[in-house]
């Protein structure tokens, strides 16, 4: 019989950690979204999803989240291709990644207050344009308190995210395909719609996956910036666990349950498209 080494003992604070973080919880909000006050099994809660208001907001959760995800996995891969691949000096890559390291993980309240401190109705970006320019970008219809000033506060994290993710694989790209694509007559933009595309596409997908689960997921950016002006998934979610507002905790469990649907259905394309991503770097 094999005996458990010491070595063990290093990953205990881990599996710990993820018990009593996230599969205790887990567990006890889908068990919570199929009973009832009295600890009954029942559907009821799952058949709750289906009130406008909370079809509503998953719509509009789903709306930011792809819009985040797009744009993030778009200037993202610019951007890492431009360090990779382009004409940028070589200089420029290790603050890019450390940057991007540290931006893909600020988020939250003070998120929120940079954005509102810079494009606020007196932020400093706002109070430059109409100073210097003469442009009132809120007469012109912006509002960092909407769907597209949500959208673009989440892009802070969303595109470094995709630097960090999708360099990797760029740097995977085998110089010899380029020389054979060279070789054969194919220009630029062939080795790049034949070639280079194909390879990556997995990669670009199971990121674009992840941005995808990590716009869906947030909760304290976008109730720090907009509150209950916009009423997405996690601020009704949130509502909802302190009671203010639909006063049904079981609802609440069925809301959190259909985000950890969403959410996990994401990250398994994730997972199957970066596996196969590696298939092909190797």
């Amino acid at each position: 019989m094999r005996q458990i080494g010491w070595n063990w003992l290093g990953v205990v604070p881990f599996f710990a950690f993820a018990l009593l973080f996230l599969m205790l919880p887990t567990m006890n909000i889908v068990i919570g979204a199929f009973q009832n006050p009295e600890g009954q099994f029942t559907l009821q809660n799952l058949a709750g999803l289906a009130s406008p208001r909370i079809v509503d907001s998953f719509v509009i959760s789903i709306k930011i989240s792809l819009a985040s995800a797009v744009l993030g996995c778009l200037i993202g891969f610019a951007m890492a291709a431009a360090v990779v691949m382009g004409g940028v000096p070589g200089w420029i890559k290790a603050p890019l990644m450390t940057f991007s390291g540290v931006a893909s993980n600020f988020a939250g309240v003070p998120l929120a207050f940079a954005f509102i401190a810079t494009l606020g109705r007196v932020g400093l970006v706002t109070m430059l344009l109409k100073q210097w320019f003469g442009i009132n970008i809120y007469a012109m219809g912006f509002n960092l308190l909407s769907f597209w000033g949500l959208t673009l506060t989440y892009l802070f994290f969303q595109i470094p995210l995709m630097i960090l993710i999708i360099t990797p694989a760029l740097e995977g790209l085998k110089r010899e395909w380029r020389e054979a694509a060279e070789v054969l007559g194919a220009s630029t933009g062939q080795y790049w719609r034949m070639v280079a595309l194909p390879i990556l596409f997995p990669s670009l997908l199971g990121t674009f996956a992840l941005l995808f689960a990590n716009s869906f997921g947030a909760v304290a950016t976008a109730y720090a910036l907009t509150g209950s002006s916009l009423s997405i998934v996690p601020i009704m979610l949130f509502a909802q666990i302190r009671g203010d507002v639909l006063q049904d905790p079981h609802l609440g469990y069925a809301m959190a349950f259909g985000m950890i649907v969403v959410t996990g259905l994401a990250n398994l394309a994730y997972v199957i498209m970066r596996t196969r991503a590696e298939r092909w770097m190797r």
